[in-house]
């Protein structure tokens, strides 16, 4: 199906299903412990082994001997293959860093060998047995020493820099002017299921049950690294423990767990350690970023320029922080740019809304500091400075742009006119009282995706696609999709996810894959009316379907009836043409925080979030909501905690497990509340949706940033706003 103008009405709009809070249909399999995540898949394949994988102690330079002897002769051993036992394996185009293979180490835990036994503590105890050399090069692990190097990545025209206007001219003629920087740490994903794997090779066919987020991806990715055809690899993953980004590629678990099962002659499950998964996998990477912002008198933004460094292994990828300046508020004359550090630590890649993420933490700092010179309201500032169409190229609306409403509604909400504009003035007792407040935008991305539908003689729609849910819900909106379709219950709607032998969907990543997936089953079920109306002889463009019903003027029939000969099986895929070139596709929130600061020890305690949200139609308000409200509690820890601590002398994260590296608790979230905004967008998709799961974290730290100077009038722009560095500034307490 072509998607290439605003969808008209459809059987979507009747929401007799879609839109409505149903309960998941997968959660009770997870509270009753019988969704079958990688590492438990006892079932699928006899005689399963244990591997056990051992990372590089160094980060950069090269294994110069391993002696696997006293590990082969360890009891329970089946195999041992080691780095050196192959030249390095190739990457696919979504991986940095290196895999496996080959003497060179290009960063600490580098897959250097597995250990295959018959228990996992075997393969555990027999993996420290072996002795590795190593021989050291010089290495820079330090992105404030190396940000002085760091190159331009080139802009869409090859430029240094995307410009609109002079900059540099409209700048130095503001009347009010803001020149700051702002950084943020490296950050992991910190998912509660580990990256985990279990390999199993029938002759030259393998078969991964895996935690990953994008199958079709990664089956490619594996066929590439191993050497084999794509046709002879087959993946499945029905259930992700969390991912957030971090298992979107291939990683260690997957290409070891193959490894380790063709040398042992049997299937090998592998799940990697904490500290494993910190140093070896991905993370978000740390940046720098300065912000300029320039204004007229009445407070118009004349000029804005943003400008990102970070660091990634070599021919690795920018923390893109500037994506969101190029869209967000209006400005006539503008500056983006971004320079990448060549860094030795471990590969940088996607963490939950990679790019706005980051530099909205910086972005709506920097808006709340340009209020404060202009001694205009925070909230007013914004929607003076809001913009209807793509402020680098003005001929481009949006497809829909909320930002105002949102902004609006969440001050009457929150009771926004009550925050006093002087900081430091709101105390109870020892506390210091705050309110902040911030913008929040996600882009809206369209990709294809297909399904599978089929009907059986008892009307039962089962859905068939690749497509994942990492806990976000997919397995109902899917369902609800269908019965909306098909005229039928959600119980009589069965869900298949997860398996490369389905059509290949858009995957989970990117806030993406609810409104494309579901287009996709969409397109897949409208397929299948036609066929089931031309079964039972009724014109297509007639045939109604309810009540698990099909009826066309006075004929009615159960939908079963069409299947009673056999099976009725339609696949399609929602394809967009240029939709999203002619129109800017974005989501738009507003996040309002109140926060509590100890006068006397400098602790942070948020009071009160509110989260206000325009990202189209709604497919299931409680999913919605719960993406949005856990996307809070990971700001917040991004605000207040999050960071992986950089041993710049060895080249790793010290704090690599959830002891060390700190994430919310259920103590440190105060009540959270989500509101969506009554809308469609017919420009999106025939499901008028867009994604909500990434737009609820963006913003959110600085919303909390901006209330702790509100409380405190302390100005803290080196994230995580941690009490040492405000406590020696705290005003006095009488």
């Amino acid at each position: 199906m072509k998607f290439d103008r605003a969808a008209g009405q459809n059987p979507i709009d009747q929401l007799h299903v879609v839109g409505h809070p149903l309960d998941r249909i997968d959660g009770r399999f997870k509270t009753t412990g019988t969704a079958p995540y990688a590492y438990e898949r006892h079932d699928v394949v006899p005689h399963q082994a244990y591997g056990y994988i051992i990372g590089s102690a160094v980060a950069k330079g090269r294994v110069t001997r391993m002696d696997v002897a006293r590990a082969k002769a360890a009891p329970g051993v089946l195999a041992i293959v080691t780095t050196l036992d192959m030249p390095a394996l190739k990457n696919g185009p979504r991986n940095t860093a290196k895999l496996f293979g080959g003497p060179e180490i290009s960063h600490y835990h580098q897959a250097t060998a597995i250990v295959v036994a018959e228990t996992f503590e075997q393969a555990r105890a027999a993996a420290v047995q072996i002795e590795t050399d190593y021989g050291h090069d010089e290495s820079q692990f330090d992105l404030k020493q190396a940000q002085h190097g760091a190159r331009s990545v080139p802009a869409a025209d090859g430029s240094r820099a995307d410009r609109v206007g002079d900059f540099e001219k409209a700048f130095s003629a503001s009347a009010t002017r803001l020149d700051e920087t702002y950084t943020t740490p490296d950050q992991t994903h910190a998912m509660m299921e580990p990256h985990a794997t279990l390999a199993a090779w029938e002759g030259e066919k393998l078969t991964l049950w895996t935690s990953n987020q994008m199958i079709a991806w990664n089956r490619r990715d594996i066929a590439t690294t191993l050497g084999l055809s794509e046709d002879n690899v087959r993946v499945d993953s029905p259930y992700i423990g969390g991912g957030f980004g971090g298992k979107l590629f291939l990683r260690s678990d997957a290409v070891l767990a193959a490894l380790g099962a063709k040398a042992a002659g049997r299937p090998v499950k592998v799940a990697l350690t904490r500290p494993f998964i910190m140093n070896n996998t991905t993370h978000r990477s740390a940046t720098i970023q300065r912000i300029r912002i320039g204004t007229d008198r009445d407070g118009r933004i004349m000029a804005i320029a943003h400008e990102s460094t970070s660091g990634n292994l070599p021919h690795g990828r920018p923390e893109a922080a500037i994506d969101q300046t190029k869209l967000l508020y209006a400005g006539p004359n503008r500056l983006t740019a971004m320079r990448l550090a060549v860094l030795d630590l471990p590969e940088g890649n996607a963490m939950r809304a990679p790019g706005e993420a980051s530099g909205l933490m910086a972005l709506e700092i920097a808006m709340d500091e340009m209020a404060e010179r202009l001694r205009m309201d925070p909230v007013r500032f914004r929607i003076l400075n809001d913009t209807q169409v793509d402020p680098e190229k003005p001929g481009r609306p949006f497809s829909q742009r909320h930002l105002v409403e949102c902004l609006e509604h969440g001050a009457e909400k929150f009771g926004w006119s009550h925050r006093k504009a002087r900081p430091a003035s709101v105390r109870e007792g020892e506390w210091l009282i705050g309110m902040g407040v911030a913008a929040g935008f996600r882009n809206n991305l369209l990709t294809k995706s297909a399904a599978r539908v089929r009907l059986d003689s008892q009307g039962i729609v089962t859905v068939e696609t690749d497509m994942t849910d990492i806990g976000t819900g997919t397995y109902t909106i899917l369902a609800q999709t269908a019965a909306e379709m098909m005229g039928v219950s959600i119980d009589q709607v069965r869900v298949i996810l997860g398996d490369s032998d389905f059509p290949v969907s858009a995957g989970s990543g990117g806030q993406w894959g609810a409104n494309n997936s579901a287009a996709g089953v969409y397109a897949a079920c409208v397929k299948l009316r036609e066929s089931v109306a031309e079964k039972m002889g009724l014109p297509p463009a007639e045939a109604q379907f309810s009540g698990g019903n099909i009826h066309a003027g006075n004929s009615i029939f159960p939908l079963g009836q069409a299947a009673h000969e056999g099976e009725l099986v339609a696949e399609d895929a929602i394809e967009y043409a240029d939709v999203d070139k002619r129109y800017q596709q974005s989501t738009f929130a507003s996040h309002f925080v109140e926060v509590g600061v100890n006068g006397f020890t400098g602790e942070v305690r948020i009071r009160r979030m509110l989260a206000v949200c325009s990202a189209g139609r709604i497919l299931n308000p409680k999913t919605a909501r719960n993406q949005v409200i856990g996307a809070m509690t990971m700001g917040a820890g991004a605000a207040l905690m999050e960071e992986l601590a950089v041993d710049t002398g060895r080249g790793f994260f010290v704090n690599h497990d959830l002891a060390g590296y700190e994430v919310p608790v259920h103590a440190d979230i105060p009540h959270q509340e989500a509101i969506f905004l009554d809308e469609v967008d017919p420009l999106s998709s025939p499901m008028k949706a867009k994604g909500v799961g990434e737009l609820g974290l963006c913003g959110v730290a600085a919303a909390i940033a901006n209330a702790v100077y509100n409380a405190t009038a302390v100005r803290i722009r080196d994230y995580p706003v941690t009490l040492d560095k405000h406590l020696a500034h705290l005003p006095r307490m009488s």
